[in-house]
């Protein structure tokens, strides 16, 4: 699992997933971004999501101090690659 800084590398790869994964995001009130390749999506968007290929990880990009961040990473755990 790669993570730290405002990043962390996720697995998202069913619809029921994805929808998990963006109910718990969509709860902060900073951007978050899903990059996969050359491609970056907004991971508070279910139609971003499922433009990317999620059949692979993702790297998740937090836009926020540190600790915000944390809180976010430790809500995401079950999403961890």
């Amino acid at each position: 699992m790669k993570k730290g800084g405002n990043h962390m590398e996720v697995a998202i790869n069913n619809i029921d997933k994805v929808r998990k994964f963006v109910d718990i995001v969509s709860r902060f009130d900073c951007d978050i971004d899903l990059v996969s390749g050359h491609t970056m999506v907004d991971a508070k968007s279910i139609l971003g999501i499922f433009s990317l290929n999620i059949m692979k990880p993702m790297m998740m990009i937090i836009h926020d101090d540190e600790d915000k961040a944390q809180i976010i990473r430790n809500s995401l755990k079950a999403f961890a690659a």
